[in-house]
């Protein structure tokens, strides 16, 4: 007799969507992502997934709005610059319909941000600077493209541990490029990694990540991931690291 797990995976493989296997299983949908989390839908059905996401988008907006004149590229697959771009929106960016933004100190990864969106929007960003603070933002004013970024962030949070793990790692460096830091303190023998995140949700997410790559971690209450101890940090140092531009913040203690 098939199992249920048999079941809900043999759906799967036919393509069919969380939602649809809920819908068919009656299972919970925690139950059924369980199952099917390492099985990936076909390159095709996520294209198709996309497109008529972004085709939600632009009738939402058109009702909402009025329709921009601004077409953009949509997400259909997840690369290298699609994941880097939506993990910094997600990690230090302001997502809205109305406008996506990215703040940042290093102009390195502002560089980098504003050229992976290239790939999806011709349309430069508007551009913000605080003098106080030092942190520069940019800008895209979009609602279509707000509302499609909005779709795909909440699909990388879902599918980033059944992706090839070289885009899991791009994840987990824009994640410590965004928000970590570099507690070195050799008089007190204190030399670690640390990361915070307001969404625990995301924090464990970056957690099992780590995880899968064979470096450990933990959790400390409520908002912070550190890594430590010398393997763990060769390992980070060696499949993660920070991206070349990100430096040290000499105000901070």
């Amino acid at each position: 007799m098939e199992s249920t797990q048999q079941k809900v995976l043999a759906l799967r493989r036919k393509d069919w969507t969380l939602p649809e296997i809920v819908k068919e299983t009656g299972l919970a949908k925690s139950t059924v992502y369980y199952y099917i989390h390492a099985t990936p839908l076909s390159a095709q059905k996520q294209a198709e997934i996309s497109e008529a996401s972004r085709r939600l988008a632009l009738r939402v907006s058109a009702q909402r709005r009025g329709k921009s004149t601004k077409s953009f590229r949509p997400i259909t697959k997840w690369g290298v610059d699609a994941v880097f771009l939506v993990s910094h929106l997600l990690f230090d960016g302001t997502l809205r319909r109305s406008d996506l933004s990215y703040q940042s100190r290093s102009k390195s990864l502002l560089g980098r941000v504003e050229f992976a969106m290239r790939n999806f929007y011709d349309y430069p960003p508007k551009r913000y600077h605080d003098a106080h603070t030092g942190v520069e933002r940019i800008s895209y004013f979009n609602v279509a493209l707000g509302e499609h970024i909005l779709l795909k962030v909440k699909e990388l949070i879902s599918d980033i541990r059944s992706l090839d793990t070289s885009l899991q790692l791009e994840f987990l460096r824009s994640f410590f490029d965004d928000e970590g830091c570099i507690d070195f303190r050799p008089r007190k023998g204190v030399r670690r990694v640390r990361g915070y995140q307001k969404d625990r949700k995301i924090l464990l997410l970056v957690k099992k990540l780590l995880t899968q790559s064979g470096i450990g971690s933990r959790v400390v209450y409520p908002n912070e991931i550190v890594v430590t101890g010398k393997k763990d940090l060769c390992l980070f140092q060696e499949l993660i690291n920070f991206s070349p531009g990100v430096r040290i913040n000499g105000n901070r203690s």
